[in-house]
């Protein structure tokens, strides 16, 4: 039976919670879709930031409640608040783009579960993770030349990164609709299921990736990170080097080729 450790947050419209070592993020706004208000986002960095800290937690799944949206973007009914002047929609902005930053950047791999909608910033958020796993009813759009919102650099380069820059194009341009199969083909989500196989397929992945040895999986998810970047600092590149070389170094290392040797499963601790 898997054990189920709540995480208590600053609003109940996000839930977190770690089965085994697992942890799961989930927008709890189904009323509206899952969009998602300044407060959302702050219990959201609450969440990784506990989960950063737990060695327990290998890999975060993040998905939306309710069975209709993963996240369908900005909450509009939240606007004239959180929107309403330009100090505002600054304050707003930047601070969406710290969380996006901090789940782009996460040191332990992500996964968004996918069930329905995915528009907008939710399109965004789904590309910060590390991939994507998706029921067959889900649909993906970048609705922002329908609205006259602007789209900043980050988010347009994530879209580029995941499904190249004419399919991009043609996503954010046209501004219409596509269905789990055409993002599929896209390669911006990399599995198709059936909706009720959905939980089962995700987690079978995630624990695939949490039996991993940890040390390996994080030097992977690093260095993977900065592949992607045009020009990798050398800093960036002496850590992949410092990450490789520990992963030598570990105890697990050693465990690994034994388990090898003895034919069983891997007992992997991290260190």
């Amino acid at each position: 039976m898997s054990e189920v450790r709540e995480i208590t947050l600053s609003t109940d419209k996000v839930l977190a919670h770690i089965t085994n070592k697992i942890g799961h993020v989930i927008f709890n706004n189904p009323e509206r879709h899952n969009a998602v208000s300044l407060e959302m986002w702050d219990a959201v960095e609450e969440a990784l930031l506990a989960f950063s800290k737990d060695e327990n937690v290998r890999v975060v799944i993040l998905s939306g409640a309710g069975g209709k949206s993963f996240v369908s973007g900005a909450d509009i009914s939240k606007f004239d608040s959180e929107r309403g002047s330009k100090d505002a929609v600054d304050h707003y902005n930047a601070r969406i783009k710290i969380v996006y930053n901090i789940i782009e950047n996460f040191a332990k791999p992500t996964i968004a579960m996918i069930n329905g909608y995915c528009i907008g910033g939710g399109l965004n958020l789904a590309a910060c993770t590390d991939f994507r796993i998706v029921s067959d009813k889900s649909q993906f759009a970048m609705p922002a030349a329908k609205l006259a919102l602007g789209y900043p650099f980050d988010a347009v380069k994530r879209l580029i990164n995941a499904i190249g820059p004419a399919e991009a194009r043609m996503l954010m341009f046209t501004a219409k609709r596509i269905d789990a199969p055409t993002a599929l083909r896209l390669g911006f989500v990399q599995d198709v299921v059936a909706e009720d196989q959905l939980e089962s397929r995700v987690m079978e992945v995630a624990e695939m990736i949490a039996q991993n040895a940890p040390l390996t999986v994080a030097a992977m998810k690093y260095i993977s990170t900065q592949a992607m970047k045009t020009q990798p600092d050398s800093d960036g590149l002496k850590k992949c080097d410092d990450m490789v070389a520990a992963c030598f170094a570990s105890d697990d290392y050693i465990e690994g080729r034994q388990a090898f040797m003895e034919k069983r499963k891997p007992n992997f601790t991290g260190k």
